[in-house]
């Protein structure tokens, strides 16, 4: 053996090489993996796969029901312990579950907050030594405190007894912003917790885009040769969505071949008085309303659309604004769009308040830009989407968090 041999040799008896870092096996809880459901499911299916390709292990328990068609669709495997109970979702399964089945996984993620699946994680693990995170999902932000009140008394009665302690024995509680991490000190104390800010995103849209515009406009006629504002979220009060077509009906002269279209669930039935707002203010025929779209159609109306809107009034991060962006598509904001001050300095959107005169605003300012303003927005929105919200940054950021040593995070 000659010297630079024997020389390794001795490294790698005295363990100076460094192993490659242990697999995970993560558990996360949550009460649906129903597509419904928006964002927090996207991002849990996104960096759950990926995670999955780099050779970790990621389960799921729901309280869905076994049979619905969603959990099998779910590309991680979903322990469904549903139906469960009211709005709340109390199962009694589960407890037991999580305390039976816990010490089988490294590190368990709790998404959300306010039902049952997360205050029966505290119970389960409280004093056990299993180590779980809490992704809070933009349920502390303040603007429901300030929009029902009546619920946020309930919650505050409801709070020391359950979900302050839920946060305050985690190992850590994940933010997506800076901007969500702050505002969560505003709704309710007492208040403790290992606050982390991680990065978040999603997977990089499909490369070929032409195929998709054209399935897509070949699917709607009416679009063709249409200037397309796209809103896709879920329609929800919150999203400021009679807002886009109040400012929209007032806007669309500037530009007659302007035409807003609407994706996304309807969980509360708004649809109709929507619809019934659009008639009112002469701008129905300027309307489409494409419902829920996954899958090709979704990005087909990404890649036919010129830019993309949400005013929304309260919005953690965002994961329709990420898609929007890594398709190239600059993005109408309101400041109530965690992100929107990366999206400001990036010069990757517009942003503007959460309120009839802001959306005006956003929609005017994008209908008077020039092609080649619209152009390098564009570009800028790429740029931006690569730099900070792809899913391999956010597993990088997230895998950082569940390897730390115990006892490392600061609490704040």
């Amino acid at each position: 053996m000659d010297a630079g041999a024997a020389h390794l040799d001795v490294i790698d008896r005295f363990n100076l090489i460094s192993p490659a870092p242990r697999c995970l096996k993560l558990l996360h809880v949550i009460r649906s993996v129903d597509p419904k459901g928006g964002g927090p499911i996207e991002g849990l299916r996104q960096y759950g796969s990926r995670l999955i390709e780099l050779g970790h292990s990621v389960e799921v328990v729901s309280l869905d029901d076994p049979a619905a068609d969603f959990v099998d669709a779910f590309p991680l495997k979903v322990h469904a312990l549903g139906p469960a109970n009211g709005k709340y979702g109390y199962n009694r399964k589960l407890r037991s579950w999580l305390e039976a089945r816990a010490r089988n996984y490294d590190r368990v993620i709790v998404n959300g907050l306010w039902q049952y699946h997360s205050f029966a994680a505290w119970c389960a693990f409280r004093g056990s030594g299993t180590r779980y995170f809490v992704f809070t999902h933009g349920m502390l932000d303040p603007w429901f405190k300030r929009h029902y009140p009546l619920k946020h008394l309930k919650k505050m009665l409801y709070w020391p007894w359950a979900e302050y302690r839920v946060l305050r024995d985690a190992e850590a509680v994940l933010f997506t912003s800076e901007e969500e991490r702050l505002l969560a000190r505003q709704s309710f104390m007492p208040y403790r917790a290992r606050e982390q800010v991680v990065a978040y995103g999603t997977a990089a849209p499909p490369p070929t885009d032409a195929p998709l515009r054209s399935k897509f406009l070949e699917r709607h006629p009416e679009l063709q040769e249409r200037h397309i504002i796209l809103f896709l979220s879920r329609i929800h009060e919150k999203k400021g969505c009679d807002m886009l077509i109040e400012a929209f009906a007032e806007v669309a002269g500037i530009d007659a071949q302007s035409h807003l279209v609407i994706a996304g669930p309807d969980q509360t039935h708004w649809v109709p008085h929507l619809q019934e707002l659009a008639i009112k203010l002469g701008v129905a025929d300027r309307i489409t309303w494409l419902g829920m779209v996954r899958g090709d159609e979704k990005w087909g109306a990404f890649y036919s659309a010129e830019v993309f809107v949400l005013p929304s009034h309260q919005e953690n991060f965002g994961i329709a604004v990420a898609e929007a962006l890594g398709c190239g598509l600059p993005v109408l904001i309101s400041n109530k769009v965690n992100i929107w001050r990366e999206v400001d300095v990036a010069n990757a959107g517009l942003v503007a308040p959460d309120s009839l005169a802001g959306t005006k605003e956003l929609l005017r300012g994008w209908l008077t830009k020039t092609p080649q303003q619209r152009f390098d927005m564009g570009e800028a929105a790429k740029r931006l989407f690569a730099s900070r919200f792809t899913v391999d940054a956010m597993t990088e950021s997230l895998l950082r968090i569940y390897r730390s040593e115990e006892g490392t995070l600061p609490r704040g």
